[in-house]
């Protein structure tokens, strides 16, 4: 695992991406999104991928609501290469500590699977085609947040994890 934490700590190897649904529209969330980044540039290149989202009315059938994911994940699948490892946000996706979370990523990194990229749907989620595509799942919480919201605490929690593996000190 020595190996994989100097890949890491050095960052050049390691490559992010976020694959998503929906564009930033709010100021307070476009500037917490573009501050991650900056942090997180420090550690490994870092790709955001926003596909342009479905509208979605809040009266629609399972049919339309199916086609929505399909179309929003047909956008997504374009985004992602054949070499990434897809990691899927999704309700019930594998739950992890902060600390766990970066160990995830140390043995992703020592595993040669540098190409990390993390899908986030849009409000009804992720299609069965996307989810199929990822390699594996990820839930940050029980909790519903809005996917916009969702993106800033991925955010977060990557840059927290690269703090983690290089043993530097960061807020608790």
């Amino acid at each position: 695992a020595r190996a994989g934490r100097d890949r890491i700590a050095g960052g050049a190897d390691v490559q992010i991406k976020i694959a998503c649904v929906g564009k930033m529209k709010e100021r307070y969330l476009v500037e917490a999104s573009a501050e991650y980044e900056k942090r997180l540039s420090r550690f490994a290149s870092i790709e955001i991928a926003e596909v342009a989202d479905e509208k979605t009315p809040d009266s629609m059938s399972r049919a339309e609501e199916r086609r929505t994911t399909e179309r929003e994940g047909e956008r997504l699948l374009a985004r992602i290469d054949a070499k990434e490892h897809v990691i899927a946000l999704v309700i019930g996706g594998k739950k992890y500590t902060s600390e766990r979370f970066a160990k995830r990523i140390d043995t992703l990194a020592a595993e040669g699977k540098q190409r990390l990229t993390f899908v986030i749907g849009g409000s009804l989620g992720l299609s069965d085609a996307v989810q199929s595509r990822a390699n594996e799942t990820l839930s940050l919480s029980d909790m519903t947040f809005p996917h916009r919201i969702a993106r800033i605490v991925l955010l977060e929690q990557i840059f927290r994890a690269f703090k983690i593996l290089r043993g530097e000190t960061y807020h608790k």
